[in-house]
């Protein structure tokens, strides 16, 4: 029987300011990954976000980035891998801390934006990241694509890793991410979204932006909260999932 997780990232609201549809989220998924301060969020928001996450039995995982909430830490900065790991050291600490509070266990990291995607091909980074993560806790999880610096990086430092693909963005042939200042870079129709979900998950195949083939491997399925469709593509790829008996769970849980 095939299984899969379905990941959002989440927490993204700041102060005053309202991003994403957290509350109607989180009862569709089975990981979130939530802000951690520097790109979005703040404390308050993290809090609450953790225990919404517990009420509907969500796996919670730290989702740091750059010290840039102006650009959403989607801009790439030029930060040593020292400095990289102490920004996160202190944002999945702090997190960490809540999860201690209300009592769940933090359940993995996944990098967010400019420095999910420079981490990626990295590998100085990469290790960086990985160290931080078998600092804090050897059994914490990375989420990240496959084939990439972060994969190579996590078996070295001996760091469960979960392959993680996109519903809503396009790819390249290469495997990674087509960027998203290029034109179809998003994935907008749900019906294409879906079928290639399916498929990522039974084949380990999804269409590239240039008409080939990419091998993936999707232990997560992650749909961005932020989207404009994330609630429909979030419903209607849990409802097909379902469908195709393929069992959603957060991963490496057994329940």
């Amino acid at each position: 029987m095939y299984s899969v997780d379905l990941n959002c990232d989440l927490g993204e609201s700041f102060g005053a300011y309202r991003m994403g549809m957290d509350e109607a989220m989180i009862p569709l998924i089975t990981s979130a990954n939530v802000a951690c301060g520097f790109h979005a969020g703040d404390p308050a928001v993290m809090h609450r976000t953790v225990r919404l996450c517990c009420q509907y039995n969500v796996a919670v995982g730290a989702h740091p980035g750059y010290p840039d909430l102006v650009g959403f830490g989607r801009r790439a900065m030029n930060v040593s891998p020292e400095q990289v790991a102490d920004d996160l050291l202190y944002q999945i600490g702090a997190l960490k801390v809540f999860c201690d509070l209300e009592g769940t266990l933090l359940h993995h990291v996944k990098l967010h934006g400019a420095l999910y995607n420079q981490a990626a091909k990295e590998p100085a980074l990469a290790s960086a990241v990985c160290q931080v993560i078998r600092a804090v806790d050897p059994g914490l999880k990375l989420m990240a694509q496959g084939g990439t610096a972060m994969q190579a990086a996590a078996v070295h430092e001996g760091i469960p890793f979960i392959c993680e693909v996109f519903a809503d963005r396009a790819y390249q042939s290469n495997g990674l991410l087509v960027p998203r200042g290029m034109e179809g870079a998003m994935i907008t129709d749900e019906s294409l979204a879906v079928s290639r979900v399916i498929r990522m998950i039974r084949d380990h195949k999804v269409q590239a932006l240039d008409g080939t083939d990419t091998t993936v491997q999707a232990d997560s399925v992650c749909v961005h909260g932020d989207g404009e469709k994330a609630l429909l593509f979030a419903r209607k790829i849990r409802e097909a999932l379902l469908a195709e008996n393929i069992r959603v769970h957060a991963w490496g849980n057994t329940d």
